[in-house]
C-alpha cells in the first residue's frame, strides 16, 4: 500500500530508480545490500557516480549543484537510493558542512570547497562532540586563540565518525572564553587535517570495527581566512548543522532492503513459518512508517524540519534495530561469527546519533502535543 503519488511525481521515481540500478557500480550496491562494509574507495566512487549524474547534493543553492525539487522528491530521493543499495551521499559533505559554507560562507571558500566537497575529493569529518561536551555540545573547551593572521586551535574532539579518511574536519571552537552564556563565543573553523599538531586516534567500537576516532589538537595553526561566516556566532551555524538535513531520516528504504533479505534468508533455512508473524509486523509497522514519512514530505515547505521529523527519528531508529535483531536470530548459534552481528551490535548507536529518541520524545512533546 502506498499513497498515491502524482503522474510527475511517479515518473520522477522511475527515473531515480532507473539510475540508481545502473549508473552507480555493481560492486558498491552489492557491498550495501549484503550488508558488507565499503571501502573507502567505494564510497567515494559511489558519490562521484551520484555527482555525475547531478544527484549528489540535490539539497544545496541550484548553483552549486543542487536541484530545485519539493520536500516530496527529495523523499522519493533518498528513498530509492536505500532501495537500490546505493550509499546516500557522505553525510559530513553533502548535509553537513557543505549546506554551511553555500549560506554562511564567503565566496572564496565557496569557490575553494564546494564543488570538491559535492564530488568527495575532500572528505569531511565532524569536529563537535568532546569527552565532557556530547549532548551538551554548547559545553565545548576546544579553544582557538587569535594570533595574527591565524588562531591557534588547542583541544580534543572524540566520536569522529570516519577520521581516519578526512582530508580536513569542520570545528567548533571557543574563540571568547568570557562569554556571558556558553552559547556565545563559539565559532566555526576549517583545519586541513594534515596540519602539524592534530593527531588522529582510531577508538575499538563494540564490534570490533574502527569507525570513530579521537581527534587531538596542539597548538594547531590555522589561517584567519578558514574561519566560516563571524567569529563567535559558530553555535547558529551548528544549529543550521544539525537541523538542515530530514530527508530518509525514518530510513524506511533501507530497512525494508534488509527486511526482504531476511524473508529470502528465513526461506533458505526453512524456517519462514517459525517467524512469519514477526516479519509480518515488522513489514507492517514500515508501511505505515512510509506512508507516515510521504505525508510528512508532502506537507513539508522551506528548510524548517518539520516537527514530525521527530517522530520519524524515533520509529526509524526502532525499526532498523527491529530488523538488526531478526537477521540474528535467524542466523542462531552461527551468528557468532557472521556479518549480521556486527551489524547488530553497530546498529546500537541509531537510536542515539542525530538527536537521541529521548531528545526526539522532548521535542515532540513540545512542538507537537504542545506540553
Amino acid at each position: 500500500m502506498r499513497l498515491q503519488l502524482s503522474a510527475e511525481d511517479q515518473a520522477f521515481r522511475e527515473e531515480m530508480r532507473e539510475f540508481f540500478t545502473t549508473q552507480v557500480p555493481q560492486d558498491i550496491r552489492d557491498a550495501v545490500i549484503n550488508r558488507g562494509e565499503l571501502t573507502q574507495d567505494q564510497i567515494v566512487r559511489s558519490q562521484q557516480a551520484l555527482n555525475a549524474g547531478g544527484l549528489a547534493v540535490p539539497g544545496w543553492p541550484v548553483e552549486w549543484g543542487g536541484k530545485d525539487w519539493t520536500q516530496l522528491q527529495r523523499h522519493i530521493w533518498h528513498e530509492e537510493m536505500q532501495l537500490a543499495g546505493v550509499m546516500p551521499p557522505l553525510a559530513f559533505n553533502a548535509s553537513m558542512v557543505g549546506p554551511v559554507i553555500a549560506t554562511f560562507g564567503s565566496q572564496e571558500l565557496k569557490e575553494r570547497f564546494l564543488p570538491a566537497t559535492a564530488n568527495l575529493d575532500i572528505w569531511w569529518s565532524q569536529g563537535f562532540s568532546e569527552p565532557d561536551a556530547g549532548s551538551d555540545l554548547a559545553g565545548l573547551r576546544t579553544t582557538a586563540v587569535r594570533d595574527g593572521d591565524h588562531y591557534v586551535v588547542n583541544g580534543q574532539k572524540t566520536w569522529t565518525t570516519l577520521g581516519q579518511y578526512g582530508d580536513w574536519i569542520f570545528t567548533l571552537v571557543r574563540t571568547d572564553p568570557d562569554a556571558p552564556k556558553k552559547q556565545m563565543g563559539i565559532s566555526f573553523l576549517l583545519i586541513d587535517m594534515k596540519t602539524e599538531g592534530l593527531t588522529v586516534r582510531p577508538i575499538e567500537l563494540i564490534d570490533g570495527g574502527h569507525e570513530v576516532n579521537e581527534v587531538f589538537f596542539d597548538n594547531v595553526r590555522v589561517p584567519v581566512e578558514n574561519l566560516v561566516g563571524e567569529e563567535n556566532k559558530g553555535w547558529t551555524y551548528a544549529k543550521f548543522l544539525l537541523g538542515n538535513e530530514r530527508v530518509g531520516i525514518a530510513r524506511v528504504g533501507d530497512s525494508q532492503l534488509h527486511l526482504a533479505s531476511a524473508k529470502k534468508k528465513a526461506k533458505e533455512l526453512g524456517v519462514f513459518d517459525q517467524y512469519a508473524s514477526r516479519i509480518a509486523d515488522i513489514e507492517n509497522q514500515l508501511t505505515a512508517l512510509e506512508l507516515t514519512a510521504l505525508r510528512v514530505a508532502a506537507g513539508s515547505s522551506g528548510d524548517k524540519p518539520h516537527p514530525a521529523s521527530s517522530v520519524l527519528k524515533i520509529k526509524g531508529s526502532q525499526l532498523t534495530q527491529a530488523v538488526s535483531d531478526l537477521l540474528v536470530d535467524l542466523e542462531g548459534p552461527a551468528a557468532i561469527t557472521s556479518r549480521d552481528t556486527r551489524v547488530f551490535l553497530n546498529n546500537r548507536k541509531v537510536s542515539i546519533y542525530g538527536g537521541s529518541n529521548e531528545i526526539q520524545r522532548q521535542i515532540i512533546a513540545g512542538t507537537i502535543l504542545g506540553l
